[in-house]
């Protein structure tokens, strides 16, 4: 067996594994500490992707990043704000503002499903050319999608050790004792959800710019990937400091990719991977509750055996 193919299928999926870590460490921000299911993570991933790919053919590689971002926190923040102040149930916003967003990305791709940046300039594009020559030109998309990932990682690090950290995670595990303290819930979760919507605009534009390429259903399936990852990730660090969750985190969404190059490497049909998905959040989810309960069924097989053994 050749192993070229192997170690190219490899690092692949390792860059797409730490490219969707990003949107993975949004979710771990808005689902884990604030406990808020953002299910508008699909639309604000292409939103991400849409805009930073329009500024990066305007010219604008750099800008394109913080483009994107700024994106995402308006998108987070028109969310929020209908849970906050004006009473939809968060599931519901989300949903909302997700086919809402269908809508504004079209629009934001000058009304059509696809772009083409074959010929733009983008982040990975002047990496590559300030590479060339060296013995890590070809590992130009790692680089980056492992800086970004890094960056983002520190940042929520310190971030959830400040006062308003420390209250985001507070509004995530009660309420009503934030409340008491003075603290608005509304203001918390706003933030929050800006904070983690921008890191997945973040992550969409990653994926445009590295695959030279935007289409409009790019973030599709993208919210069951980042909760497979995430579950995944707290199947090996489920308990501990914030550092160590984020790192089980970011190796959740390796994992999931390496099962998906596996798949793929098996000649799997590409529209079954999303079926492929579905069962790694089911298995992630009820995994620990079948173990769990393993004691209880090796009980009841044990009397079931002897009782027909003494029937006999």
């Amino acid at each position: 067996m050749d192993i070229i193919p192997l170690l190219n299928l490899g690092q692949n999926a390792l860059e797409l594994g730490l490219i969707s870590a990003l949107t993975v460490l949004a979710l771990f921000l808005s689902y884990s500490m604030l406990n808020v299911c953002d299910l508008s993570t699909d639309g604000c991933f292409t939103l991400g992707a849409t805009v930073g790919a329009v500024v990066a053919i305007s010219g604008h590689p750099y800008l394109s990043l913080g483009a994107a971002m700024l994106a995402g926190v308006v998108s987070g923040f028109i969310t929020a704000l209908l849970q906050t102040k004006m009473g939809v149930d968060s599931l519901l916003a989300g949903i909302i503002v997700n086919t809402a967003l269908y809508s504004i990305n079209i629009a934001v791709m000058g009304n059509s499903s696809l772009l083409n940046m074959n010929r733009t300039e983008t982040v990975f594009s002047k990496l590559n050319d300030a590479l060339l020559g060296t013995p890590l030109q070809k590992y130009v998309k790692l680089i980056i999608a492992c800086l970004a990932v890094c960056l983002v990682a520190i940042f929520l690090v310190l971030f959830l050790k400040t006062k308003l950290g420390l209250a985001i995670r507070a509004t995530g595990n009660n309420p009503d004792m934030v409340r008491s303290s003075s603290i608005n819930p509304a203001f918390t979760t706003i933030v929050g959800l800006c904070i983690s919507n921008s890191f997945t605009a973040l992550s969409g534009c990653l994926l445009a710019q590295s695959q030279k390429s935007v289409n409009i259903d790019i973030g599709t399936g993208m919210v069951t990937v980042a909760l497979a990852s995430l579950l995944i990730g707290g199947a090996f660090i489920s308990k501990g400091k914030v550092p160590a969750r984020i790192i089980g985190v970011i190796i959740g969404a390796i994992v999931f990719r390496v099962v998906y190059a596996i798949a793929l490497r098996f000649n799997m049909n590409a529209s079954m991977l999303k079926l492929v998905s579905s069962v790694i959040v089911i298995i992630a989810i009820a995994g620990p509750y079948i173990k769990s309960r393993f004691p209880m069924y090796q009980r009841v097989l044990l009397h079931k055996f002897k009782a027909g053994k003494e029937a006999k």
